[in-house]
């Protein structure tokens, strides 16, 4: 390899000059650890004081209107776009953080064979969906809630609703399990039909009777929950409680519990007792836990 193989391809689109990049960094990877520490120190030297130009010139700019709607056309395109968020000068913008916050539940669902696709970003709203294994799987509403709506609501505050838009052979058949409860997946006796989704307030709770035993159901959206009206502190009724941001408190001595998961978060050693629940159009059904 000589001198003249370093030299990249003139060029003038992001993908080119990015590849050129790489393949420079490839051959450097070649080297031994004290020639790379070399080039690695060049390297950050000449980023900082590409960086600390790039940085002034912006403040500057930023100071004159004319110039500043001039800058904000400039940054349109991509090269300079993707050099100035190199330099962290301007911060990702919100379809980025949305897509890395996806990339974080990616691997999760790749486990079961599935990936979810960002359909839209129309702030304050995104449309996400399900594709491969995850489509159409009874348990796909539980982990829209728990891995894909949690990791976009931390990295991107800004966005307040969060849609799961379902495909079209789903969309179209209004009796399909909606939901089940992840361990209840199999069973196919011992179902009680109690109501209908609807009738639980969405955020709130109801409390019935369902095979002789009291129990509380909440929902957030399709997920359904159910648990027995016990606190896991001394048995006292838990339905005369507020609840508040999926938490439910203790009317008695202020026991706190998720009501997505039954922890107690006053006492995380103790739960609430759960029952499996299933939804299937719009009727819910609970299976008693023995």
């Amino acid at each position: 390899m000589n001198a003249v193989d370093l030299i990249p391809t003139k060029r003038d689109d992001l993908a080119g000059l990015a590849g050129d990049i790489q393949r420079v960094e490839a051959i450097f990877a070649t080297w031994d650890e004290t020639q790379r520490s070399a080039v690695e120190a060049y390297r950050r030297a000449i980023e900082d004081l590409n960086g600390e130009a790039l940085r002034r010139l912006v403040k500057a700019l930023k100071e004159e209107p004319a110039a500043l709607a001039a800058m904000k056309q400039a940054v349109t395109d991509e090269v300079v776009y993707a050099v100035l968020r190199r330099h962290n000068i301007l911060k990702p913008s919100l379809s980025e953080r949305v897509e890395a916050a996806l990339d974080g539940v990616r691997p999760m669902l790749a486990s079961h064979g599935g990936d979810v696709e960002l359909v839209s970003v129309r702030p304050p709203a995104i449309e996400v969906r399900f594709v491969g294994a995850c489509d159409g799987c009874p348990a796909s509403a539980l982990t829209f809630h728990a891995g894909v709506k949690k990791a976009i609501e931390e990295a991107c505050p800004e966005i307040t609703d969060i849609i799961q838009i379902k495909s079209m052979s789903n969309a179209a058949d209004n009796d399909s399990v909606r939901f089940v409860s992840p361990f209840a997946l199999g069973a196919v006796s011992g179902w009680h039909l109690v109501c209908r989704l609807d009738e639980i307030p969405l955020g709130g709770i109801s409390t019935l009777v369902v095979g002789g035993q009291d129990v509380i159901l909440s929902r957030q959206d399709a997920i359904v929950s159910c648990f027995q009206n016990a606190c896991a502190h001394l048995g006292m009724p838990l339905d005369g409680g507020d609840v508040e941001q999926g938490i439910i408190t203790c009317p008695h001595h202020g026991f706190q519990y998720d009501l997505s998961s039954g922890e107690c978060l006053t006492a995380p050693e103790v739960a609430l007792q759960s029952h499996a629940v299933r939804v299937i159009g719009n009727r819910v059904q609970v299976r008693l836990s023995s």
